[in-house]
């Protein structure tokens, strides 16, 4: 019989909050050491660009089994979280648990090897979490282990060495004191943002292995507190609720698809982060959810044009709590989960598997952002008012880092009003 153990995902994403505190950076090309810097860096992209297909392939075939499981709620998640927890669970999985985890990431085995893969993810969570990015992005990873398991020193050293993880000594047979340790760890990892993740542990937990994300930008143009106004968001037929409403009047990324029936508007934060803003028309929600790939999002970013607008876009506070284990079942990832684990790759012997997936994810979502320098009403020369685009009902709210092409975040806001 294979020992459980439990793999919580972490999240906290903190978006267009604080003021100043991470300035957008100016190079001025005359320090050499900057320029060891941008090749190290270039070197660490071309690393990164072998997972961005498969790691968008995966984030949007998540997003669909996610919302196919709950289709009339609000759904934010951190699929590259995701990833990288289980990329870094392949590192002690063998055989056939190992090639299902791999791909049911979506990694062709036979394109990419397993090296590559790890690699690519130790480029990837160093170049997120690179303070050049301009954004507050801190990826990280913890095991907790009872002190009767040995993990073998190669796991441990790989794991350190490529998903920057930490590991910890845990008395699970004190459910109390082990659930105080490892959220006291997440609630400082996540800067306070998530509290009380791990309830109920169960006594037989041998191991559990932590992945968090926190996201902190400030939008590259901040909306005014002072023209937030209370207006009527549209749940569905039957809901209307009211919403702060932001807004704002300027020129921004723009596209309409016809094929899908959905308003496309793209938001920059300072930084190398960007937020697609996508309102499908009344009714065409699910076609969007179903038909969401990757390459629907390159072909948005293609035709993408700079537009004159009256922007509404709701402030909202949002959070997702998922038990992600049959989704991921679903998606071809399930001996881990069985007695059939083959996990001595992280103990030496196959004594493993894993019982439960948590995924823990939160957005704020408000006005406040560096200050801009000029007015953006020196852009405005008509003497007819622009379009009104407003999210005024449910919509998808996608983050991607342009450094890496990477998917931070996928949200669908079904009701603002509606934290959890």
């Amino acid at each position: 019989m294979n020992i459980p153990f439990y793999i919580s995902l972490l999240l906290a994403g903190l978006h267009a909050v604080a003021h100043g505190e991470l300035p957008p950076n100016h190079h001025n090309g005359h320090d050499p050491n900057e320029a060891k810097y941008h090749m190290h860096h270039r070197g660490e992209a071309i690393a990164c660009l072998k997972l961005v297909p498969n790691n968008a392939d995966f984030a949007f075939q998540f997003f669909k089994e996610v919302t196919l499981e709950a289709p009339n709620k609000n759904i934010f998640f951190s699929p590259v979280s995701i990833s990288t927890a289980f990329a870094m669970l392949a590192l002690g999985a063998r055989s056939a648990t190992q090639t299902q985890i791999l791909e049911g990431l979506a990694f062709n085995l036979t394109e990419i090897q397993e090296k590559e893969i790890h690699e690519g993810f130790h480029n990837l969570i160093h170049m997120l979490t690179h303070p050049e990015n301009g954004v507050q992005l801190n990826m990280g990873n913890a095991i907790f282990l009872t002190e009767k398991l040995k993990p073998l020193k190669k796991f441990l050293d790989d794991a350190k060495a490529l998903y920057q993880m930490e590991a910890f000594t845990t008395d699970f047979n004190n459910p109390t004191e082990a659930q105080k340790q490892i959220n006291d760890y997440i609630e400082r990892k996540t800067h306070g943002k998530i509290t009380h993740l791990v309830k109920d542990m169960d006594p037989q937990t041998v191991m559990l292995l932590a992945s968090f994300v926190f996201f902190k930008g400030n939008w590259e143009k901040p909306f005014k507190p002072e023209h937030t106004e209370e207006r009527e968001f549209f749940v569905d037929a039957e809901t209307t609720v009211k919403v702060p409403m932001m807004h704002q009047t300027g020129r921004f990324d723009f596209y309409f698809d016809k094929e899908l029936s959905c308003t496309v508007v793209r938001l920059h934060y300072n930084g190398s982060a960007t937020a697609f803003l996508v309102l499908p028309a009344k009714g065409k929600m699910k076609q969007l959810e179903q038909t969401l790939v990757k390459e629907v999002i390159q072909e948005w970013s293609d035709h993408l044009f700079q537009r004159l607008l009256r922007l509404y876009f709701p402030k909202f506070s949002i959070s997702g709590s998922y038990e992600i284990r049959n989704t991921l079942s679903k998606m071809g990832i399930v001996d881990v989960f069985t007695d059939r684990a083959d996990l001595s790759g992280i103990t030496g012997a196959p004594e493993l598997k894993v019982s439960k997936v948590f995924h823990n994810a939160a957005l704020d979502v408000d006005e406040r952002g560096t200050e801009a320098a000029a007015a953006t009403a020196a852009e405005i020369v008509t003497f007819s008012l622009p379009p009104t685009i407003e999210f005024n009902h449910p919509f998808l709210m996608l983050i991607f880092d342009r450094d890496t092409n990477s998917t931070l975040f996928i949200g669908k806001i079904v009701n603002p009003t509606i934290a959890s």
